[in-house]
């Protein structure tokens, strides 16, 4: 009597209890341009706050840098960004992605201290501070580009990562990067030993 009682309860139990859901299946949104993942949703959303805190960083270039050289390409930065915010907006409303209207903490704090500067001191943190920007977000749109099972995307990494090369090469032109202040490459791993061929024959 108790034996049954219990193996009733045990199918009550499964029958009651909600199906398993796959962690990798909730992870992404099915999409008309194939699986749309958390990693391709932020890539917009982090393209989307780079143009909105450097195309204010450009124009604030045009009145407080001193070199010419520096006004020159936040013009050239901040123009490419228009064009590549207005893909990003569009690629966002395609695949039903929610972007930011406004820089992050980190973005706004940036145009803080530029906004309080001008002469030298403009042009040097200028420089450096996009350059930085610009190896961070390349490294996050070129592992999108290499893996994203979406074509959307994948159309719009192979776009962004041609502005991204352009604007790290525009602000390495003004002379005024400090390349020690960048973060190292990764290390590579170390290679597995190479087994060494037995030479069976005899000698």
């Amino acid at each position: 009597m108790l034996g049954g009682f219990v193996l009733a309860a045990a199918v009550t139990i499964v029958l009651v209890m909600p199906p398993s859901i796959d962690p990798a299946a909730a992870q992404f949104t099915q999409t008309s341009a194939g699986p749309l993942t958390a990693a391709d949703r932020d890539l917009l959303v982090k393209v989307r706050q780079a143009g909105l805190w450097e195309m204010p960083a450009g124009d604030m270039a045009q009145t407080r840098a001193e070199s010419q050289r520096v006004k020159e390409v936040g013009r050239l930065i901040m123009e490419d960004h228009k064009k590549l915010d207005a893909l990003t907006v569009q690629a966002a409303k395609k695949l039903g992605v929610v972007i930011p209207d406004e820089p992050n903490a980190d973005q706004q704090r940036w145009l803080a201290q530029l906004a309080a500067e001008s002469g030298p001191a403009f042009d040097k943190d200028y420089a450096n501070l996009l350059r930085a920007a610009h190896g961070k977000v390349f490294t996050v749109v070129a592992g999108v580009r290499s893996g994203t099972r979406n074509t959307e995307i994948r159309k719009f990494a192979a776009e962004g990562i041609n502005f991204v090369m352009r604007h790290m090469a525009l602000l390495e032109s003004t002379g005024l990067v400090d390349f020690q202040q960048l973060p190292e490459p990764p290390t590579p791993s170390p290679a597995p030993p190479v087994a060494l061929a037995v030479d069976t024959r005899r000698h």
